[in-house]
Protein backbone atom coordinates (compact mmCIF):
# COMPACT_ATOMS: atom_id res chain seq x y z
CA UNK A 1 0.00 0.00 0.00
CA UNK A 2 1.00 3.61 -0.48
CA UNK A 3 2.53 5.11 2.65
CA UNK A 4 4.13 8.40 1.55
CA UNK A 5 5.29 10.51 -1.37
CA UNK A 6 8.83 9.40 -2.23
CA UNK A 7 9.57 11.82 -5.05
CA UNK A 8 8.03 14.65 -7.04
CA UNK A 9 9.22 15.39 -10.58
CA UNK A 10 9.24 18.93 -11.93
CA UNK A 11 9.87 19.59 -15.63
CA UNK A 12 12.52 22.18 -16.44
CA UNK A 13 14.09 23.48 -19.65
CA UNK A 14 17.51 24.32 -18.17
CA UNK A 15 18.69 21.99 -15.39
CA UNK A 16 21.57 24.21 -14.21
CA UNK A 17 19.39 27.32 -14.04
CA UNK A 18 16.68 25.40 -12.17
CA UNK A 19 19.24 23.87 -9.80
CA UNK A 20 20.52 27.33 -8.94
CA UNK A 21 17.00 28.62 -8.27
CA UNK A 22 15.93 25.78 -5.98
CA UNK A 23 19.30 25.58 -4.18
CA UNK A 24 20.36 29.22 -3.97
CA UNK A 25 17.10 31.16 -3.93
CA UNK A 26 14.77 28.72 -2.18
CA UNK A 27 17.51 27.19 0.00
CA UNK A 28 16.44 23.57 -0.57
CA UNK A 29 19.20 21.04 0.14
CA UNK A 30 20.73 19.66 -3.07
CA UNK A 31 21.30 15.89 -2.93
CA UNK A 32 22.94 14.87 -6.22
CA UNK A 33 22.85 15.16 -10.01
CA UNK A 34 21.75 12.32 -12.26
CA UNK A 35 23.90 13.29 -15.20
CA UNK A 36 23.28 16.50 -17.13
CA UNK A 37 19.50 16.00 -17.41
CA UNK A 38 18.46 15.47 -13.76
CA UNK A 39 19.11 17.02 -10.35
CA UNK A 40 17.68 15.99 -6.99
CA UNK A 41 16.84 17.82 -3.75
CA UNK A 42 15.65 16.86 -0.27
CA UNK A 43 12.53 18.79 0.64
CA UNK A 44 11.65 17.70 4.16
CA UNK A 45 12.11 14.02 3.39
CA UNK A 46 10.44 14.14 -0.03
CA UNK A 47 12.85 13.92 -2.93
CA UNK A 48 12.32 16.64 -5.53
CA UNK A 49 13.59 15.73 -9.00
CA UNK A 50 14.13 18.48 -11.56
CA UNK A 51 14.70 17.27 -15.06
CA UNK A 52 14.31 17.66 -18.78
CA UNK A 53 11.10 16.06 -20.07
CA UNK A 54 11.77 12.58 -21.49
CA UNK A 55 9.34 13.01 -24.40
CA UNK A 56 7.61 15.98 -26.05
CA UNK A 57 4.23 14.96 -24.62
CA UNK A 58 5.66 15.34 -21.08
CA UNK A 59 6.89 18.89 -21.77
CA UNK A 60 4.52 21.05 -19.69
CA UNK A 61 4.61 22.96 -16.39
CA UNK A 62 4.32 20.93 -13.22
CA UNK A 63 1.57 20.81 -10.65
CA UNK A 64 1.75 23.60 -8.07
CA UNK A 65 4.14 22.74 -5.24
CA UNK A 66 3.26 24.32 -1.89
CA UNK A 67 6.30 24.71 0.34
CA UNK A 68 5.46 24.80 4.05
CA UNK A 69 7.07 27.64 6.04
CA UNK A 70 6.81 28.64 9.69
CA UNK A 71 6.19 32.37 9.33
CA UNK A 72 5.02 33.29 5.84
CA UNK A 73 5.90 36.98 6.14
CA UNK A 74 9.47 36.20 7.23
CA UNK A 75 9.85 33.55 4.51
CA UNK A 76 8.47 35.96 1.90
CA UNK A 77 10.94 38.69 2.92
CA UNK A 78 13.87 36.25 2.86
CA UNK A 79 12.97 34.83 -0.55
CA UNK A 80 12.46 38.29 -2.04
CA UNK A 81 15.93 39.24 -0.73
CA UNK A 82 17.30 36.24 -2.66
CA UNK A 83 15.70 37.43 -5.87
CA UNK A 84 12.47 35.41 -5.92
CA UNK A 85 9.76 37.39 -7.77
CA UNK A 86 6.36 36.79 -6.20
CA UNK A 87 3.08 37.14 -8.07
CA UNK A 88 1.40 38.37 -4.91
CA UNK A 89 1.91 39.19 -1.25
CA UNK A 90 1.20 36.62 1.48
CA UNK A 91 -2.57 36.53 1.85
CA UNK A 92 -5.25 34.74 3.84
CA UNK A 93 -6.88 31.85 1.96
CA UNK A 94 -9.10 30.40 4.69
CA UNK A 95 -9.95 31.03 8.31
CA UNK A 96 -10.70 27.77 10.10
CA UNK A 97 -11.78 27.35 13.73
CA UNK A 98 -8.27 26.41 14.90
CA UNK A 99 -5.96 27.93 12.26
CA UNK A 100 -5.61 30.21 9.27
CA UNK A 101 -4.22 29.20 5.88
CA UNK A 102 -1.92 31.73 4.20
CA UNK A 103 -0.24 31.55 0.77
CA UNK A 104 1.93 33.53 -1.65
CA UNK A 105 2.68 32.46 -5.23
CA UNK A 106 5.81 32.73 -7.38
CA UNK A 107 7.39 31.22 -10.53
CA UNK A 108 10.61 29.22 -10.63
CA UNK A 109 11.98 30.67 -13.89
CA UNK A 110 11.07 27.47 -15.76
CA UNK A 111 7.37 28.28 -16.12
CA UNK A 112 6.31 26.36 -13.01
CA UNK A 113 4.00 28.00 -10.47
CA UNK A 114 5.06 27.48 -6.84
CA UNK A 115 3.80 28.73 -3.49
CA UNK A 116 4.78 29.12 0.12
CA UNK A 117 2.14 28.36 2.71
CA UNK A 118 1.75 28.51 6.48
CA UNK A 119 -1.03 27.61 8.89
CA UNK A 120 -0.70 29.71 12.04
CA UNK A 121 -3.21 29.30 14.88
CA UNK A 122 -6.36 31.40 14.49
CA UNK A 123 -6.13 34.86 16.05
CA UNK A 124 -9.68 34.57 17.43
Amino acid sequence: MITAIQQIAVNVQDVERAKGFYRDKLGIRHLFDGGPKLTFFDCGGVRLMLGLPEKPEFDHPSSVLYFKVGDIRDAHRELVSRGVAFRDQPHLIAKLPDREIWMAFFDDGEGNLLAITSEPPSAS
